[in-house]
């Protein structure tokens, strides 16, 4: 394999950009093109190419393919880069819906000898890590039920951006941002077979929901609770796993906002006759987590291994949990005519 390999990435506002600091600190990459309708063709200061759309940066030899395009976007632009030969990375969420991703995952199909991997970034961070070590060691037995809210104080930052418009977006804060912790608590704890919800936009009255609320069950019993929203004002994550004989709580995540606190876990352990430990509590100072991530996908390319985290599989089974807390709520299914054909729903 040549090295390095030559990289693009479409889309270029903060995070295509926060990528382009880590995709270069690997040793097999080295970005040679970036596009975004900001941009014209031509060259940046440092060299690297410019192009004011996607499909032209993809006539240039490109063995890599970054995408980190609004979700409209981001599925036939993943489709077109696997035609053309790349390897791609797609950030989240894959698409609008998961028919968005269906169609992705037919075309990479035919070509198993290219590396497809979706940006969860949240599985990379070292809370989310140590937890993980926890349910897999079973420390504390296992999982009773998890609870977990994710939320900010609004959608967008203006009126006319595309994440409040469902035909461009798909869905709101939940598939936004919420996303991730939905993506967690199926790495936590399996998939789920019950799922119920509250979805509402009575807040902020755009066309996509602003708060999400789900209540959902495993096959193993597993209950989990989950609040996505855009009307919590003081920027929060907190997770919570309860466990046979003990409490795992994350609080905090590092951003680039620096916006959700300090980064932290709490393990408390409970012994047989009921007592508490006292918390230890672990913080966490530096955010690897977007370097990381990259580095896997590098380390796939370079072994022609399997992506084991955020693969095609991985981001369609998340992304089927979000449509079926869509779903799940009648009113919100019927307000909005929303119909997925590719979800057979439990909803009792």
């Amino acid at each position: 394999m040549k090295r390095p390999l030559t990289a693009g990435i479409a889309g270029y506002g903060v995070v295509g950009q926060r990528r382009h600091r880590v995709i270069d600190q690997n040793p097999l990459f080295k970005t040679i093109a970036v596009s975004d309708t900001k941009l014209a063709n031509g060259y940046s200061p440092n060299g690297v190419k410019t192009f004011s759309s996607a499909e032209e940066m993809l006539d240039d030899d490109l063995d890599v393919l970054f995408v980190s395009l609004p979700n409209f976007l981001a599925p036939s632009i993943t489709i077109k880069g696997l035609e053309k030969g790349c390897h791609v990375f797609c950030e989240k969420p894959p698409g609008r819906s998961v028919q968005d991703l269906l169609k992705v995952i037919d075309v990479a199909q035919n070509h198993p000898h290219q590396k497809l991997k979706y940006g969860f970034n949240h599985r990379y961070h070292n809370s989310v890590r140590d937890a993980l070590n926890l349910i897999s060691s079973q420390t504390f037995g296992n999982i009773i039920s998890l609870r977990g809210v994710y939320g900010k104080s609004s959608i967008i930052s203006f009126e006319s951006d595309w994440r409040t418009q469902r035909a461009l977006a798909g869905g709101g804060i939940l598939l936004d941002q919420g996303i991730h912790m939905v993506d967690m608590m199926r790495m936590f704890a399996g998939e789920f077979d019950v799922v119920h919800s509250i979805v509402t936009n009575d807040y902020w009255g755009h066309d996509v929901e602003d708060n999400a609320y789900a209540l959902m069950k495993t096959g193993s019993g597993v209950v989990a609770s989950l609040h996505s929203s855009a009307t919590q004002w003081r920027h929060t994550f907190r997770l919570e796993i309860i466990f046979d004989s003990g409490l795992v709580e994350l609080s905090g995540i590092l951003s680039g906002s620096k916006s959700y606190g300090q980064e932290t876990i709490s393990i408390t352990e409970r012994a047989d006759n009921l007592t508490l430990s006292e918390p230890q509590i672990k913080k966490y100072y530096e955010d690897h987590s977007w370097k990381d991530e990259i580095d896997d996908f590098a380390k796939a390319i370079d072994n022609d291994l399997p992506i084991l985290t955020g693969n095609a599989q991985d981001a369609l089974n998340t992304m089927s949990l979000v449509e079926r807390i869509y779903w799940a709520d009648k009113d919100w299914r019927a307000r909005f005519n929303l119909a997925f054909p590719s979800i057979e729903a439990n909803t009792e």
